[in-house]
C-alpha cells in the first residue's frame, strides 16, 4: 500500500507537466523528508525505467513532500499580481481614455487629406490605375441600375395586383391604416430583398473577387441600409398621407423627420464604408482619425434633429391615448432632452472604448445599434400604448368602478408590454457587443449569472403579477357594473343595489395572489443572487408562530372572515345589521368590513365580533306602507286607487324591471282614534325599494286628492252643551276651550306607546 502510494502521489506529480519536471529538485535519499535541502535534479533524458527505479528508492513521506514543493512552484510560477486601483486612479485613467482620441484627433488633423488621398492613390494602384478604377465603378454603377430597375417593375407589379393603392384607399379606419401601411411596407421590403438578389448575383458574375470586396460594403453601407431605413420611416411616419399616420405629429414633422431619419443612416452607413475603405487601402484609421470625427458628425446630427424638431417628437411621444398618466406626460417633453443625452453618452462610451484600445465591437457598429434601440425605447413605448388602447375591449357599464376597471386593464397590458420591449431590447444589446445571454444560461456561473437569473426571475414574478391584476381586473370590470348607488340612491336608508359574490371575494383574491407572487418570486430572486434564503424561511416561521401565540384575536378575525365568505352571509353593496349596527357594505378585508350608514357613518367591525348578522338585501324585499284616512273614506275605493296606481307602476320603463310584485292594499290595517289605517305593499329588488316608495307616495297624494280624499289628522273636539249659544262666548271662554284642548293634545302625545297591535 505504501508503495502504491508513492506511485500514484508522482503519477500525480508527473502530470503537471514534463517541462517544469525538469528543473524540480528531488530529495536526496540520505538526507529524508528535508525538501529545504533538496540537491538532486531530474535530468531532461530521464527514461521511464529510471523515474521507476528513483520512485521504489522514495518513502511515502519523500514523495508527498516533493508533491507539495511542486504545486507550490507552479502555484508560484503561474500566479500574475493584479495591482489594485485606488478609486482616483480609475477615474484618471478613464479620463485619459476619453480624452486621448479627442486630443490625437486634433493633433492629426492636418494630416487628414494627404492621408486620404493617399488612400485613395492605393486603391486606384491596387485595381490597375485610374481607367481600371473607372471601368469597375461604371460596372457597379450598371449592376445597380439592373437591379433597381427590376425591383421597381416588380415593386409595379405588385402595386397593380394589391386591392389597396395610395390612390384607392380612402379609409381613415385604423384598420384600414394598418393594412394599407403594411401592404405598402412589405412590398418595399419585398423590392429591396429582389434588389439584394439581383446585384448580388449579377456582381458575382460581372466582378471580380477583389471588386466585390469594394462593391460590397458601398452598397451594403450606402444603399441598401438608406433604403431599409427609408421604408420603415414611411410605415410608421406616413409622411405624405396625414390621413393614415400612426403617430400623433403633423405634416411638417413628419416629413422633417422622414428625411433627416434617412440622412443620418446614411452618414452612420458612410462612416462605416469609410472607415473599412481607410484601413483595407493601406491608411488605418488610427493614422488621420477620420472614424472619430465621422463618427462624432452622427452624434452632432443626432443632437441637432432632437432640438429642431422638439415640438414634433414631444407630439409623437405624448400619443393619442386620452389615458396617458402624468408620467407619460412629463416623459414626452423630456423626450428630446433624453435624445440628446443617448446621444452624448454614447460619444463618451466610444471614445473611452477607443482611449482603451477595445474597439473590437465598434468596428462592427454595435454603438449605433445600441443608442438606435435607446432612442427607439420610448417610441415603442408610445406604440404600445397606441396599441392596447385599441386591443382592449370597450368600458363595459357606467360608474367610477367600471372606469376604474377598464384604467387598470388597460395599464397592466401597457406594463407587461414595456417589460416585454424591454427584456428583447436588453438581448439585442448584449448580442451587439458580443455579450451572449444564451451561452449565460447554459454555463450558469458566476456573478453574472446570478444577476442575470434575480432579474429573469424579477421579470417573470412582475408579468404573473400584472397577468393576475389584468385577469381579476377584466372580471370586476364586468362584476362592478351594477354595483354601488347612483345619485338618487344616494339618500336611500338601507344602502342601494348589492354585487354579486364574485365582486365581493375577487378583491380579497387579488389582494392574496399579489402578496403570494411577492413573496414567493422575492424568494427565488433572492436565491438566484447566491443568498441562502433557508433562514428566511426558518425566521418567516418564526414570526409566524409568534404571530399565531400573540395574535390569537387576529386570527381569529380572518378565519372568522373566510368562514363568513364560505357562507356567502353578505355581499359588497347590501344592507346589513350587526348587533344593532346597520348600514351599506361598503368595503371587505381580510380581518375586518366597514358598514356606511345611510347618514354617512362608517363602522369598521372585524369578523370575530359578530356574533349575528341580519341581511336585508338578499334576494327581495317587501316594502309595506301606512296610510291613514278619514272614518268615513271608503276603503274598496283606495283599494281601486292602490290597483290602478300599481298597474301604472308596472308600465313604467323606470320601474318596471324593479318590481317583483306589483304594488296593492292589503285593506284596513287598523283603526285608532285619528282614523282608519290602510296599508299597501310591494315587492321589489334589493336596493331598489326606496325610490318606488318615493314614486307611489307621489302617486297616492295625487290621486287622493283628485278623488277628494284628505289624509286623517290629529284633532281634539270641545264638546259643548246644546244651551249654550257657541256665537255668544267670550273671549275668555274661547281661550279656556283652546287651552284645554291644547293641554289635552299635549297629553296624548306624552302618552306612551299602545301595546302592539299585530304583526306589521
Amino acid at each position: 500500500m505504501t508503495r502504491l502510494f508513492s506511485l500514484l502521489a508522482f503519477a500525480i506529480f508527473i502530470s503537471l507537466g514534463s517541462e517544469s519536471l525538469a528543473q524540480v529538485p528531488l530529495p536526496s535519499t540520505s538526507s529524508g523528508s528535508d525538501t529545504a535541502e533538496m540537491a538532486t535534479t531530474v535530468p531532461e533524458d530521464i527514461t521511464t525505467d529510471e523515474i521507476n527505479s528513483m520512485v521504489a528508492r522514495m518513502s511515502d513521506d519523500e514523495v508527498r513532500s516533493l508533491l507539495l514543493y511542486q504545486l507550490d512552484a507552479v502555484a508560484a510560477k503561474n500566479e500574475t499580481v493584479t495591482p489594485t486601483l485606488s478609486t482616483s486612479e480609475r477615474v484618471a485613467k478613464l479620463w485619459t481614455a476619453f480624452t486621448t482620441p479627442t486630443v490625437d484627433a486634433v493633433k492629426k488633423l492636418p494630416v487628414v487629406g494627404p492621408k486620404i488621398g493617399e488612400a485613395f492613390s492605393n486603391f486606384s494602384a491596387s485595381y490597375g490605375g485610374g481607367g481600371a478604377v473607372m471601368t469597375m465603378l461604371g460596372l457597379i454603377a450598371l449592376v445597380i441600375a439592373i437591379a433597381l430597375g427590376v425591383e421597381f417593375a416588380v415593386r409595379a407589379w405588385l402595386a397593380r395586383s394589391s386591392s389597396v393603392t395610395a390612390q384607392d384607399s380612402t379609409e381613415t379606419g385604423l384598420r384600414e391604416a394598418v393594412v394599407f401601411l403594411l401592404k405598402r411596407f412589405m412590398r418595399e421590403i419585398f423590392g429591396l430583398v429582389v434588389f439584394y438578389v439581383v446585384i448580388r448575383t449579377l456582381g458575382r458574375t460581372v466582378l471580380s473577387p477583389q471588386q466585390l470586396a469594394f462593391a460590397g460594403p458601398f452598397v451594403l453601407n450606402l444603399i441598401w441600409l438608406p433604403r431599409l431605413t427609408g421604408a420603415c420611416s414611411r410605415f410608421i411616419l406616413a409622411p405624405h398621407r396625414s390621413d393614415l399616420r400612426l403617430v400623433n405629429v403633423n405634416d411638417q414633422w413628419a416629413k422633417f423627420l422622414h428625411r433627416n431619419i434617412i440622412g443620418l443612416f446614411f452618414l452612420a452607413g458612410f462612416t462605416l464604408f469609410f472607415t473599412g475603405f481607410s484601413n483595407s487601402n493601406g491608411v488605418p484609421t488610427s493614422e488621420t482619425r477620420i472614424g472619430f470625427w465621422l463618427d462624432s458628425l452622427v452624434y452632432v446630427y443626432i443632437i441637432f434633429i432632437a432640438l429642431t424638431a422638439r415640438e414634433g417628437l414631444i407630439d409623437l411621444m405624448r400619443g393619442t391615448d386620452p389615458d396617458r398618466t402624468v408620467a407619460d406626460e412629463t416623459f414626452a417633453k423630456f423626450y428630446p432632452y433624453f435624445a440628446v443625452g443617448v446621444a452624448v453618452a454614447t460619444w463618451v462610451l466610444v471614445s473611452t472604448l477607443i482611449g482603451l484600445q477595445q474597439i473590437s465591437a465598434l468596428v462592427h457598429g454595435a454603438h449605433y445599434l445600441t443608442m438606435f434601440l435607446l432612442l427607439m425605447a420610448p417610441v415603442i413605448d408610445t406604440a404600445i400604448r397606441g396599441l392596447v388602447r385599441h386591443v382592449v375591449p370597450p368600458m363595459r357599464g357606467e360608474g367610477p368602478a367600471a372606469e376604474g376597471a377598464y384604467l387598470s386593464t388597460k395599464r397592466s397590458l401597457v406594463r407587461i408590454g414595456r417589460v416585454i420591449a424591454a427584456g428583447i431590447i436588453i438581448v439585442m444589446i448584449a448580442n451587439a457587443w458580443d455579450f451572449s445571454v444564451g451561452a449565460l444560461m447554459r454555463e450558469g456561473v458566476g456573478i453574472a449569472d446570478n444577476v442575470f437569473g434575480f432579474l429573469m426571475t424579477a421579470v417573470v414574478g412582475y408579468v404573473a403579477y400584472e397577468g393576475v391584476s389584468l385577469w381579476i381586473n377584466s372580471r370586476l370590470a364586468a362584476e362592478f357594473t351594477a354595483l354601488g348607488m347612483s345619485e338618487e340612491e344616494a339618500d336611500a336608508e338601507m344602502g342601494g343595489a348589492s354585487g354579486s359574490r364574485l365582486s365581493t371575494v375577487l378583491p380579497l383574491m387579488l389582494l392574496t395572489a399579489r402578496i403570494a407572487i411577492i413573496v414567493v418570486f422575492g424568494l427565488l430572486a433572492i436565491g438566484n443572487l447566491g443568498i441562502d434564503i433557508t433562514p428566511l424561511l426558518a425566521g418567516a416561521g418564526v414570526i409566524g408562530l409568534a404571530i399565531g401565540f400573540g395574535a390569537q384575536k387576529l386570527v381569529s378575525d380572518i378565519v372568522s372572515g373566510v368562514f363568513f365568505l364560505v357562507d356567502d352571509a353578505f355581499r359588497t353593496g347590501e344592507y346589513v345589521e350587526i348587533d344593532g349596527t346597520m348600514g351599506a357594505v361598503e368595503k371587505i378585508s381580510i380581518r375586518s368590513m366597514q358598514l356606511r350608514h345611510h347618514r354617512g357613518a362608517v363602522h369598521t367591525i372585524p369578523y370575530g365580533e359578530i356574533p349575528k348578522l341580519t341581511n336585508y338585501s338578499r334576494d327581495w324585499v317587501i316594502m309595506k306602507l301606512k296610510f291613514t284616512v278619514p272614518f268615513d273614506t271608503n276603503p274598496n275605493q283606495i283599494k281601486k286607487i292602490f290597483k290602478k296606481i300599481g298597474q301604472e307602476m308596472l308600465e313604467d320603463p323606470l320601474f318596471k324591471d324593479d318590481f317583483l310584485q306589483p304594488f296593492k292594499s292589503q285593506g284596513v290595517f287598523d283603526i285608532d282614534d285619528v282614523g282608519m289605517v290602510i296599508r299597501g305593499k310591494f315587492m321589489a329588488k334589493p336596493g331598489k325599494q326606496f325610490m318606488i316608495r318615493k314614486e307611489i307616495f307621489n302617486k297616492i297624494k295625487a290621486a287622493f286628492a283628485e278623488a277628494g280624499i284628505d289624509f286623517a289628522r290629529r284633532e281634539v273636539r270641545v264638546a259643548l252643551s246644546d244651551t249654550d249659544n257657541h256665537e255668544d262666548l267670550s273671549e275668555q271662554q274661547q281661550a279656556a276651550i283652546m287651552g284645554a284642548a291644547a293641554a289635552t293634545a299635549s297629553q296624548q302625545e306624552e302618552a306612551p306607546a299602545a301595546a302592539p297591535k299585530g304583526p306589521d
